[in-house]
């Protein structure tokens, strides 16, 4: 295996990290509005990801970086080409960031309604537009010689596209449902586990749709056979959910997103930009990467940080990997 295979397999795998890990997050908050009956579930709810949620958003930066060093041209291509995108991206991961840790500054109502529609809001735009964008760069965009996005913001905004940003919505809500029902107890559990299996069934007529649309469209026989098992995994995880059985349920989810990724980043390689208009501008692992020597040192860096950064995420789960209760949740009011 090259040098530019190499690191294209590790961006993928560094995306892969982040859909699963940070995916759940958006859905537990989008789901506050369902389950939250009242101030105390809304807070049982935040805190099952509360010492995780920060830790899941390093992989974001860590892929951006390592796709900034390892195919410069591709970076600079799709941060400018779908800066606007990226940006409602990055402010509603601020929002979201900012109201986890503002909601419990002040006791009033009204105060912690409006940080709980700032999460939920800064859950689900990056949740729907990070399968546009990925839409996009599966399908293509309009590329000149340069390797310039000649498109506008609108052109982004296609039927693939949007139903992309469709499934990974309710991919990532299902996700984060499942989720809430692993980490609680009591009605809230229950009621999280009712709420996975209705949107679950949404969720693989949706996704199953974009499957096929991809495979017909873009993909090859491997990203089909990859996309095939990404859907048995959905279903898995559904029937998992319905049964009460949290823990397979939510592995089902996490692979079915790590397979449904892994199955779009097959459809590019060995491209990763394709150009719509000219195929002769795409930029591919060649065009876009960096010199052999800053990939060769990037190499040995990720061999002895990624083990570490691995080795970190796993511990902090297994910290915290009890489950969140109401009255843990009372008895921490009545001590203040």
């Amino acid at each position: 295996m090259d040098l530019p295979t190499l690191w294209f397999g590790i961006i993928a795998f560094l995306f892969i990290g982040y859909f699963v890990l940070d995916g759940f997050d958006f859905g537990v908050g989008m789901s506050i509005p369902f389950l939250g009956k009242d101030d105390v579930d809304r807070r049982v709810i935040i805190n099952t990801i509360g010492p995780i949620w920060d830790l899941n958003e390093t992989w974001l930066i860590v892929a951006g970086a390592a796709m900034f060093a390892a195919f410069p041209e591709w970076y600079a291509t799709l941060f400018s080409g779908f800066y606007l995108a990226l940006l409602l991206i990055l402010l509603s991961l601020i929002l979201r960031g900012v109201s986890f840790e503002y909601r419990h500054q002040r006791p009033e109502a009204s105060w912690k309604r409006r940080f709980d529609a700032m999460i939920v809001i800064g859950s689900a735009v990056p949740a729907f537009l990070w399968g546009v964008a990925f839409g996009n760069i599966v399908r293509g965009v309009p590329l000149d010689d340069g390797f310039n996005y000649t498109g506008t913001f609108f052109d982004l905004l296609n039927p693939y596209a949007l139903l992309a940003g469709l499934t990974t919505l309710l991919l990532f809500f299902t996700h984060g449902t499942i989720f809430v029902s692993l980490k609680t107890d009591g009605a809230l559990r229950q009621r999280a586990r009712r709420l996975a299996t209705r949107s679950g069934v949404l969720t693989i007529v949706v996704a199953a749709s974009f499957l096929l649309w991809t495979t017909l469209a873009y993909g090859s026989f491997l990203s089909a056979v990859l996309s095939a098992v990404a859907a048995v995994t959905l279903i898995a995880a559904v029937l998992a959910n319905s049964r009460g059985r949290e823990g397979a349920a939510f592995a089902s989810m996490a692979a079915t997103v790590a397979f449904a990724v892994l199955g779009l980043f097959l459809s590019l390689f060995p491209d990763v930009m394709p150009a719509s208009n000219d195929p002769a501008n795409s930029l591919n692992i060649v065009n876009a990467s960096s010199t052999p020597y800053t990939l060769q040192v990037m190499s040995w860096i990720s061999l002895i940080a990624l083990p570490l950064i691995l080795a970190y995420q796993g511990w902090t789960y297994w910290v915290f990997r009890k489950r969140v209760t109401r009255a843990h949740i009372e008895s921490a009011q009545a001590a203040h």
